[in-house]
């Protein structure tokens, strides 16, 4: 089961979002919190796999909610899930290791699906906040960020990018390891020292940097 925690100000909206996960046989919400202290405090408490919090709540909003899990319970898969799918918002999110972005109006199966994408390891962005992310990237590269990120990734061996490549195409350990002909745990194995390698929190700032530096685009 994927342990779930719910993060809005919002008890209808939780409601709503704690009525379509709990339709999946496979899905378990196990907490609920009003602001963001209390979702870092029971995504810990309750082993959480996935965290879906709303940017804006009292206390800490969802962005620094997002980063104090990332320093106390990194194993905690988080999405922002929001009415605000502003470009800043989304690269904020993305930037700070969340593990996807979407938006309040999407449609229940995409919900289902951000969930087990994030529970499995993988990045999940809606339509919209995908468009945001491209056009950053496009002007990122204009501006010689994707020079600075190729910089950084120079400093993997030859095996390391080609697996950092299949990040950027947003590839699950498993599949990368299909398409390569290596192991899911020798994956997961390079992936870790990737991380380590490039100073990032998670697989999703790592994608991001692949595609800074012209990988997996």
């Amino acid at each position: 089961m994927i342990r779930v925690l719910i993060a809005d100000d919002e008890p209808l909206i939780r409601a709503g979002i704690r009525m379509i996960l709990t339709s999946a046989d496979d899905i378990q919400v196990v907490a609920e919190a009003v602001d963001g202290r209390e979702a870092v405090e029971l995504a810990r408490r309750h082993l959480v796999d996935v965290a879906l919090l709303d940017i804006q709540m009292p206390a800490l909003d969802g962005f620094a909610a997002l980063a104090e899990l990332g320093r106390t319970a990194p194993g905690v898969r988080a999405l922002i899930l929001t009415t605000f799918g502003e470009r800043d918002n989304v690269l904020r999110a993305l930037r700070h290791g969340g593990a996807g972005f979407l938006l309040k109006d999407s449609a229940p199966a995409e919900l289902i699906g951000a969930v087990r994408a994030a529970a499995a390891g993988n990045a999940y962005l809606s339509p919209a906040a995908a468009r945001h992310v491209a056009d950053s990237l496009a002007g990122d590269r204009a501006t010689g960020r994707g020079e600075a990120a190729r910089r950084q990734v120079a400093a993997l061996s030859e095996r390391e990018r080609e697996v950092l490549a299949l990040l950027g195409e947003g590839l699950s350990n498993a599949d990368a390891g299909q398409r390569i002909h290596m192991s899911e745990a020798t994956v997961k194995t390079y992936v870790s020292r990737i991380l380590a390698k490039l100073d990032c929190d998670n697989r999703v700032q790592a994608a991001l940097l692949a595609r800074d530096a012209g990988f997996g685009a």
